[in-house]
């Protein structure tokens, strides 16, 4: 391609403007700028290609679901009526205008008091940015931390799939990085590091999707440390985090750089769409913006309806009996599938099963789909450079019945016991 003072002047238009549209060129890969040579044409660009899963798994009649992490009914939606009976008869609510810092103060209020002070260290209103669900809010902050034509992310070796897919949107390298039974493995990261550099991690340390792991406190200030030499930010998503852990977030370790990012998705209701980050220390004005430009920022009766139910003590109410229900549903499921190598708690609604010899993640979805039930292959969760062991998660809220699900679970117990014969490893 000319040279930028020479196109410019052959358009009539300053050099400024070619040099921009030059770098937009060059991050969207239609071009490739080579220091001494030129600008040259890279070819067309990709077309974008749907991602391989869904994320959100619709249940499927005479199928029992246990890939989806839904939170279990116990009187929410009942709460969430009586919620928006009593905002509908506010004479004065002003549901006009757009959202703005003021109209959402209230609500941000409220999250203050529902993180709590001892999870993510000293908080403030201010310091709190509000997204659509945690999935949203990871987009948003990742979006506030990553720059230039080619950030990195680094994450678990397994993690959630929506981290692949946040990455694929904003056009991001994912690099996955080892874990073992306490989550993320420190030497391994600064390893990705030396190797591939990064702009942020994001991590799930207290409660792993799939894995159910839970990273301790010095494991955790290994990796503040870290990020510290690094100049790393860590994005903490709690979302799967159901009961009140007294562990210290990232942001209570390291509140310079340190993201805990949740919403009430797992605990109270999905239908809300409510989530919600505690930025670092100067950091919420650069993530506020980046909502105002995508979303202009959460629906005002969504805001008063979220605020209420956190300012009457119903979202702490039901968030105690899910806990509750999720552990009940576990220790049923532990007490069929307790002879196999399962990972599991009873703060977490899944279980991490890993497969006897003769079935991989793959060929043991396949038959229970045979059997009328739907599972979750550790190779979702795998980003796509990466191996996945031959494990699979199984998910416990979505199938509402019990005896549905005690029936699901002897039937997955079953075919483990009936593995494949002649399968090559």
């Amino acid at each position: 391609m000319p040279p930028v003072r020479e196109l410019a002047w052959k358009l009539g238009i300053t050099p400024g403007t070619v040099a921009r549209a030059y770098k937009l060129a060059t991050d969207e890969g239609l071009v490739e700028a080579a220091v001494g040579r030129g600008t040259f044409v890279t070819g067309a660009p990709q077309p974008v290609v749907a991602p391989p899963e869904p994320l959100i798994n619709f249940t499927q009649s005479g199928l029992l679901d246990f890939r989806a992490a839904r939170v279990p009914e116990v009187g929410q939606s009942r709460a969430i009526r009586a919620v928006l009976q009593q905002l509908g008869q506010m004479q004065d609510a002003p549901y006009l205008d757009y959202p703005t810092s003021q109209t959402d103060l209230a609500a941000r209020q409220q999250v203050v008091g529902w993180i709590g002070q001892d999870r993510a260290g000293r908080l403030i209103p201010d310091d709190i940015v509000l997204g659509l669900g945690a999935q949203n809010t990871v987009m948003m902050v990742l979006q506030a931390c990553l720059h230039g034509p080619s950030p990195v992310v680094l994450t678990e070796s397994l993690a959630y799939p929506g981290v692949r897919h946040a990455a694929r949107l904003l056009r991001a390298q994912l690099i996955g990085v080892e874990i073992d039974e306490e989550g993320l493995r420190p030497d391994r990261l600064e390893e990705a590091l030396r190797r591939h550099g990064g702009q942020v991690l994001l991590l799930s340390p207290h409660a792993h999707s799939p894995t159910t792991a839970r990273m301790g406190l010095e494991r955790r200030q290994r990796i503040a440390d870290i990020a510290e030499r690094y100049q790393l930010q860590i994005i903490e998503d709690d979302c799967h985090v159901i009961n009140r852990p007294d562990m210290p977030s990232f942001r209570a370790i390291c509140p310079e750089r340190g993201w805990f990012v949740s919403s009430l998705t797992k605990s109270v209701s999905a239908a809300l769409r409510f989530g919600f980050a505690a930025c670092p220390a100067d950091q919420a004005p650069v993530a506020r913006q980046v909502a105002q430009s995508t979303f202009y920022g959460l629906p005002q009766p969504m805001l008063d309806l979220c605020a209420e139910l956190i300012r009457s003590g119903e979202a702490e109410r039901i968030r105690t009996q899910v806990e509750a229900e999720i552990a009940r549903r576990v220790r049923i499921a532990v007490n069929i599938l307790g002879q196999w190598d399962i990972h599991w708690r009873t703060d977490i609604p899944f279980l991490w099963l890993r497969l006897p010899q003769g079935w991989r993640g793959s060929t043991f979805a396949m038959a229970c789909e045979a059997e009328g039930m739907r599972i979750k292959p550790a190779d979702e969760f795998a980003p796509p450079d990466g191996v996945a062991p031959h494990a699979v998660r199984l998910t416990l809220n979505a199938v509402a019945d019990v005896a549905a699900l005690e029936d699901g679970l002897r039937r997955i117990a079953a075919l483990l016991a009936r593995p494949p014969v002649n399968v090559d490893f």
